[in-house]
């Protein structure tokens, strides 16, 4: 097994913070040398989940913090957002793809979170995503 190398930003809960996603995911590609494809993919997902965690989360108190880390083992980037808020249950999300929810405004960041990624899962009360993606792609 390779050596776990380690990426970390830490944001404010503002929404100005999140123009930084995109710089660490190139950063992440420039490190890592994924492709083009997968560099929108963990974009897109990870855009989504710092989002969820500014406004869901950390109920845009820009006092709270959130904490990005990301590494690389072997073939897979495993990236984890940490929020401090109270957490959730995911499994209490309506679906969004259910009739009474297509004309919704909000509540798909979950959803395209689970299609970007190759697996996501919470942890520590929801307060917690941790999302994989394959490097063999």
């Amino acid at each position: 097994m390779s050596e776990k190398q380690t990426k970390t930003l830490t944001l404010p809960s503002s929404f100005d913070e999140i123009q930084k996603v995109e710089s660490f995911v190139r950063d992440l590609q420039d490190w890592i040398g994924f492709s083009e494809e997968l560099y929108e993919n963990v974009k897109l997902a990870l855009s989504e989940a710092v989002t969820n965690a500014i406004v869901h989360g950390n109920q845009e108190d820009k006092a709270k913090k959130v904490y990005i880390t990301a590494y690389r083992e072997d073939d897979l980037l495993q990236i984890s957002i940490k929020d401090e808020g109270d957490g959730f249950d995911p499994g209490t999300l309506p679906d969004p793809l259910k009739e009474e929810n297509l004309l919704n405004v909000g509540g798909r960041g979950v959803f395209l979170i689970e299609q970007f990624s190759d697996d996501a899962t919470y942890s520590e009360n929801g307060t917690k995503l941790t999302m994989r993606f394959s490097l063999k792609k």
